[in-house]
């Protein structure tokens, strides 16, 4: 198996080189509206944005900017397939303005105008961030009642175009039955509270034209696209930025397309090659080691699973488990100056340890006319 992941640096509000209808998934973090970070980046996309701010104008501002991004969200809607999911990680603003502080709310901006472009709202997952701040209080800290809550968590919007996907052959549905999860996963992933994940910030030239990048967790990414796409898919980040979703994509055998216009970031981008084999290989064997871990434990507690993978010879809690399977890399290349190509093994990265058939039934259940299905 071969995915292609192609990067453009260009303005990401123009992604006419992507047909349309042609694209799965879009997992994207845009800049933010009134964080103070990217204001130089939105005044030199708009005077009137500069002109706002100057003037202290905060609402004007924060609509003047959402304008810069409305393109982007109507360009997602043209480039994905009927079904395909857009997610959108987005934090809120809190900022004092002509001594008036008040929230600017980016998600509920965000989500009106792509539901008014078409999108179907699904729900959605607050992801709750770490902090170290030694003093988290904002305002009167203990007095009433000028105390303000501190924000500590970002929404990852969920939208659909059009109506639920279709898996319609036999090869789409061994390719969807292949890229499941594990049971224990699919708890955890599909909560509307994400805890634990860390983000990063990486510094940048001196020179460069943004000065740091505020890029969320690959394992952010990693769990988007394991559960919104399937394998072969296409996955598209309008905002790359150092490429986060780019490596998720490759790790989890998708082909990517990435839009960034600052090019400082390019050599970053193209240097993930060197690192991405070992840490996606590295990921896959937590997956399947966690799960083992998962599957002594439940034994331990309600008895023998009722089902075995058959690629991985462990036991699963059910039967869309059962031909799972994680394709390890196996060798990356650089095809030109826009395009890498990942290849992947088609058996198993290694051995894992553990007599797991004590743990398993002596026959795998399948269900009736000897076919799994998913439904």
């Amino acid at each position: 198996m071969k995915t292609k992941h192609k990067v453009f640096f260009k303005n990401s509000k123009k992604m006419n080189s992507i047909p349309s209808s042609s694209a799965h998934l879009v997992v994207t973090s845009p800049p933010y509206p009134m964080i103070e970070m990217w204001d130089d980046m939105f005044r030199r996309h708009s005077k009137e944005i500069a002109k706002a701010l100057k003037h202290e104008k905060g609402l004007e501002a924060f609509e003047l900017m959402h304008r810069e991004l409305d393109p982007v969200w109507q360009e997602i809607h043209r480039i994905l397939i009927n079904g395909g999911i857009a997610c959108i990680n987005i934090g809120d603003a809190v900022r004092t303005i002509d001594e008036d502080f008040k929230l600017y709310p980016n998600h509920a901006r965000i989500l009106s105008a792509m539901i008014k472009t078409g999108f179907s709202a699904l729900p959605l997952i607050l992801w709750r961030k770490p902090t170290n701040a030694p003093n988290k209080f904002m305002g009167s800290g203990m007095l009433p009642a000028g105390a303000y809550v501190t924000l500590e968590h970002e929404y990852i919007l969920i939208l659909r175009k059009g109506s639920k996907r279709e898996f319609s052959t036999p090869r789409k549905k061994q390719i969807r039955r292949e890229g499941a999860f594990f049971w224990e996963e699919r708890n955890h992933w599909f909560s509307d509270v994400w805890f634990g994940l860390i983000g990063t910030t990486q510094k940048m030239k001196n020179n460069a034209a943004r000065l740091r990048s505020a890029a969320f967790p690959f394992e952010l990414s990693y769990r988007l696209i394991n559960m919104y796409s399937a394998k072969g898919d296409t996955v598209v980040d309008p905002f790359l930025g150092t490429g986060t979703t780019m490596f998720a994509a490759m790790a989890t055998g998708r082909n990517s397309i990435g839009f960034e216009i600052e090019t400082d970031f390019q050599d970053e981008i193209f240097s993930i090659k060197d690192s991405v084999i070992h840490a996606s290989n590295d990921r896959i064997h937590h997956r399947i080691q966690n799960h083992l871990e998962f599957v002594q434990k439940r034994s331990e507690e309600k008895g023998n699973l009722k089902y075995v993978n058959k690629h991985y010879k462990c036991p699963v809690v059910t039967r869309q488990e059962v031909e799972l399977f994680f394709n390890p890399l196996e060798n990356i290349k650089r095809i030109d100056d826009h395009t890498m190509e990942v290849m992947y093994s088609d058996v198993p990265q290694e051995n894992f340890e553990g007599d797991w058939q004590d743990l398993a039934p002596s026959r795998a259940k399948k269900p009736k006319g000897g076919q799994l299905q998913l439904f």
